[in-house]
């Protein structure tokens, strides 16, 4: 009786066919989305994600109601541990690359090492802590760019 009306009223067969074609994309997602479970899956053997995945399609709509009714809770973990994972390795990969991983308490740290030893003298580590607490002197390997023969013209020490 449905399909009836709805050719008998044109804005009720343009809802009729959104409606479908609305399911039909909301059909590939799930379907997509279950097989990139079956592979993100760690805890399935090979047979078993092969399994899966001929039952999904060979059989896709008995494949996924199965598939969400035996492992959609599981799906749900899967899916936020894989999401944590990919955020803390892009906030390491941020802290990697935006701060080197040295701040400068650690220069300076290093600098008065390097003085006390002798491989600086009092005038490069004086204007190396000057560059590094005005923040302009570390480059992307978060040296200070001032060292024994760094642009001073003197060789290093024995």
């Amino acid at each position: 009786m449905g399909t009836y009306l709805a050719y008998d009223y044109p804005l009720l067969s343009a809802f009729w066919t959104m409606l479908w074609f609305f399911l039909w994309i909301l059909w590939f997602i799930l379907l997509f989305r279950i097989i990139g479970d079956i592979f993100r899956d760690d805890t399935l053997s090979g047979w078993g994600k092969a399994g899966w995945l001929v039952f999904v399609i060979i059989l896709p709509f008995l494949g996924v109601l199965v598939y969400v009714i035996a492992r959609g809770k599981s799906m749900g973990h899967r899916e936020i541990t894989h999401a944590r994972k990919r955020q803390q390795e892009f906030d390491a990969y941020v802290r990697e690359t935006a701060g080197g991983g040295r701040s400068s308490a650690d220069e300076l740290a290093r600098l008065s090492e390097l003085r006390t030893r002798g491989d600086l003298t009092e005038e490069e580590f004086l204007r190396a802590k000057e560059m590094v607490l005005s923040g302009s002197g570390t480059g992307p390997s978060g040296s200070t760019g001032t060292g024994p023969s760094a642009g001073t013209g003197a060789a290093p020490r024995a």
